[in-house]
């Protein structure tokens, strides 16, 4: 830590710096001609302390400043927007390393750099009582790390939203719930530890304020994809007070689930701030250095919006990038974090001219500081401008989004997809992360996440029902690739709703036995339903909070994604970080086992041939996965039909033993089936099967009632389905 805090010393890196007998403050801004530090009272009275400059960088010691002082900047320079100059010095402004903020914005109060219906008068009222306030944190120990950080590969995330996922919870105290503490819970701690998940990856937890839109509605930016202050914990999440002690809180909340076992991984919005457009607030970046800060067109004038938020953060420039880099070393080093998930990541490698560059210095910064070994990095590998769409091209190191995978099965299990893309995505995604070294942990794989349906109401609506966003159902993707079961919404037929349960049960079987990364959206293994909102941003308020009271009824899927994630965990072959193509396994001898660590069955005769790829409307296939050790046989079967289904033949498998599936209880009662036995699959269901094997070759000549310890029969072979 002495080499570090030295070099971040030498630099001169901004922000409040607190010591015995006072605070240092430092704020870059390039283009400033004056700058201010405000200290604020609790009761709003404020004095102006002069800062110097050098080198961009403005500075000030204050004796006698204490943890909890409330502060801001006023910024005095040119007012030439045309150039992308905007210096308005009645706007007090945050500390873009402030540790913490405290206070809203109030958007029918002077938070704008210009008059209102004019794009270049400026508006000269101050903004002070009507804008978040930075504030100053003593330093305090990290939290404790986890014991040992799970391999990605061996990794089960779980997408949750602070507030939402607690803030209905029947055993966390009340003034707890939808706050860091509540996360920290012990009933919600062991709920996750059941579940089977390795690390939560957390909503934007930076500090964020709503839209003016949004709150002209009387509702809030919830899911907090709005960051104001990239170093500060989202002061709304903390039981106890905003002044500093949020950051405390949180690393208690690491500290908790560290012991647990469980990693935490944050949601970051790098990409945009919530200043939003130029008809947005000036609350921070764009008084501070409107052109530094932001990404704008040519002609300097405006913003150049590649996030569809009204602006782009501009990483082509030094200190902005450094900015990015010094708050991602801060939540490694002093909250404790294990990874992040870059929101729109795209934004983050244009360079000046707006080109995306995946050799941009943001990725070889990160490539090469030791902070951020062994730190998760996912990308959103998209964003809104040209060639924003980077799927598969972040390279080694990275982890990414894969929307191909969740297309094609929500497609496949509404019975529209084809088997050859379904064993393409089944194991890893080769076609887009097989290249430049890559592993098929850099698939994130997801069905639904934060943005769109939960897994229920992928099968309880055919179109997405947004009207409680207030914006006439306009909002929202139309690409749901969903199926209703035949009612929209919610219905009393227990036969839609039993075959509605069977259908997540099938969703989230796939996405735990596929190869690469699963992702698990909070509340799907529970029921959890938004009504059919697919955009709920905005709702903070039961349609985008967990409901454990109905956790009971969704039991049967609850009971299998606990199982599902056991058998994961406890099996090399669902996590081995390398992709499988067809390869002969071998015993200690080097001889031949006479299976392939990777194959596909067809359910009649064993491997899949020409024909049966080929087949337009087939939905069986059997994926069938081998080491010396061990082999699974998994059995996918999306037909609304039953189908008979033959187990493989000598020597694929000695037994075959059923471990999990997602059939009724009383469909699939076999428990071990010898080579050769043919069982009826049910429609709909997938099945996973432990396979006997020999893991030397000199069993392989031995009798079949030795090696079974049994004689086996087969039935007659089916017909060709």
């Amino acid at each position: 830590m002495l080499h570090k805090a030295a070099a971040m010393q030498v630099r001169q890196m901004p922000g409040p710096r607190l010591t015995a007998e006072g605070c240092r403050f430092r704020l870059w801004a390039p283009s400033a001609s004056r700058v201010q530090l405000v200290l604020v009272g609790t009761d709003l009275s404020h004095r102006s302390v002069e800062m110097t400059e050098r080198s961009g960088l403005w500075e000030v010691f204050v004796p006698g400043v204490r943890a909890q002082q409330r502060y801001g900047f006023r910024v005095h320079g040119q007012w030439r927007p045309d150039v992308g100059l905007r210096a308005n010095p009645a706007k007090l402004l945050v500390d873009p390393y402030a540790r913490a903020i405290t206070g809203g914005v109030d958007f029918l109060g002077p938070v704008r750099d210009q008059e209102s219906g004019s794009a270049n008068e400026i508006d000269n009222r101050d903004s002070l009582g009507a804008v978040p306030l930075s504030v100053v944190v003593a330093d305090s120990p990290p939290p404790r790390p986890i014991a040992e950080r799970h391999p990605l590969s061996k990794s089960i995330i779980y997408e949750l939203h602070v507030k939402g996922f607690t803030r209905l919870h029947p055993l966390v105290p009340q003034h707890l719930r939808g706050k860091y503490a509540g996360l920290a819970h012990p009933a919600v701690i062991d709920y996750l530890k059941s579940t089977g998940v390795t690390a939560v990856e957390l909503l934007p937890i930076h500090h964020f304020v709503s839209e003016s839109f949004v709150t002209r509605r009387g509702l809030s930016n919830y899911w907090g994809y709005s960051t104001l202050g990239f170093f500060a914990p989202h002061a709304a999440y903390c039981s106890v007070g905003t002044l500093g002690e949020q950051v405390e809180e949180f690393k208690q909340m690491v500290s908790q689930l560290h012991d647990a076992d469980i990693e935490v991984i944050l949601d970051v919005v790098y990409n945009h701030t919530a200043e939003g457009s130029l008809k947005g607030p000036t609350l921070s970046f764009r008084g501070i250095d409107h052109r530094s800060y932001y990404r704008l067109t040519p002609d300097m004038g405006t913003d150049y919006d590649v996030t569809g938020c009204g602006n782009s953060v501009d990483t082509s420039q030094g200190a902005v990038l450094d900015l990015v880099l010094d708050s991602m070393r801060y939540w490694v080093d002093e909250m404790g974090v294990d990874g992040f998930r870059f929101d729109l990541a795209t934004t983050l490698v244009r360079d000046a001219h707006h080109n995306v560059d995946q050799n941009h210095a943001f990725k070889k910064a990160v490539a090469s500081d030791p902070t951020f070994t062994g730190i998760k990095m996912i990308a959103e590998p998209w964003d809104m401008g040209p060639f924003g769409y980077q799927v598969g091209r972040f390279g080694r190191g990275w982890s990414e989004w894969n929307d191909r995978y969740r297309g094609f099965m929500r497609d496949y299990w509404r019975g529209s997809g084809g088997v050859q893309e379904l064993a393409t995505r089944l194991s890893g995604s080769a076609d887009l992360f097989d290249h430049d070294d890559r592993p098929p942990s850099s698939s994130i794989n997801f069905i639904t996440a934060h943005d769109g349906f939960t897994m229920r109401d992928l099968v309880s609506y055919n179109h997405k029902h947004n009207h409680a966003n207030w914006e006439n159902n306009r909002d929202g993707s139309d690409d749901n690739r969903s199926w209703n079961c035949g009612v929209e919404g919610e219905t009393d037929d227990e036969q839609i709703n039993r075959l509605r349960h069977r259908q997540v049960r099938n969703m989230m079987a796939t996405l735990l036995l596929s190869r690469g990364v699963p992702l698990i959206t909070a509340g799907d293994e529970m029921g959890r339903t938004q009504r059919g909102n697919n955009n709920a941003y905005c709702q903070d308020n039961p349609i985008g909070w967990v409901d454990w009271h109905i956790a009971g009824q969704w039991h049967d899927v609850s009971q299998l994604t606990a199982t599902l994630a056991r058998i994961r965990r406890t099996s090399r072959l669902l996590s081995y970080d390398d992709y499988l193509y067809h390869v002969e396994v071998l015993d200690a001898k080097g001889e031949s086992l006479q299976r392939y660590n990777l194959a596909w069955m067809n359910g009649y005769s064993g491997e899949m041939n020409n024909h049966d790829w080929l087949h337009a409307g087939r939905r069986l296939l059997g994926m069938y996965l081998s080491s010396r050790e061990e082999a699974l046989l998994i059995w996918f079967h999306s037909g609304a039909e039953s189908c008979p289904v033959t187990m493989p033949p000598v020597p694929w498998g000695w037994r075959y033993d059923l471990l999990a599936t997602t059939a009724e209880p009383d469909e699939l009662t076999v428990t071990s089936l010898a080579p050769g036995a043919t069982i009826i699959m049910p429609g709909r269901t997938v099945a996973i099967f432990g396979v006997k094997v020999p893991s030397d070759a000199a069993a392989l000549r031995l009798p079949a009632d030795l090696t079974l310890g049994r004689p086996y029969s087969r039935r007659e072979r089916p017909t060709q389905h």
